[in-house]
């Protein structure tokens, strides 16, 4: 189709009116199911265009964040170290987690002294 130095004027051209057009379709279909759901759900306002980005801009920096890294190789790392682990070590490694986190792992209760065992 294009090539080198045409084809980065064409992404150029085309990605702005792409990103204007995917930012305004979210907007739409936020307003439209906010105004079709919530004022008959619970008696709230309908919304502006303009209220509906708003909230789609803070439903993505609460929920997804603002686009940060992602460490997916952190992962794959960690689960190679996991499987070579002795089953003495993945649970050291389990205890560890559990105490960092504040969880206490589960404890046998103390024997009842009137049960008379």
């Amino acid at each position: 189709m294009f090539s080198g130095k045409k084809k980065w004027i064409a992404i150029g051209f085309f990605a702005p009116i792409a990103l204007a057009l995917f930012i305004f379709i979210g907007g739409e279909i936020v307003m439209h199911l906010w105004n079709w759901l919530l004022p008959s759900l619970f008696g709230w306002r309908q919304i502006t265009f303009w209220q509906a980005l708003g909230l789609l801009v803070l439903c993505r920096v609460l929920f997804g964040g603002l686009g940060g890294h992602h460490n997916h190789g952190k992962r794959r790392r960690m689960s190679g170290r996991w499987e070579q682990m002795t089953p003495e070590e993945r649970e050291k490694c389990r205890q560890a987690f559990r105490s960092r986190w504040g969880q206490t792992p589960p404890q046998t209760p103390p024997p009842d002294p009137t049960s008379g065992d």
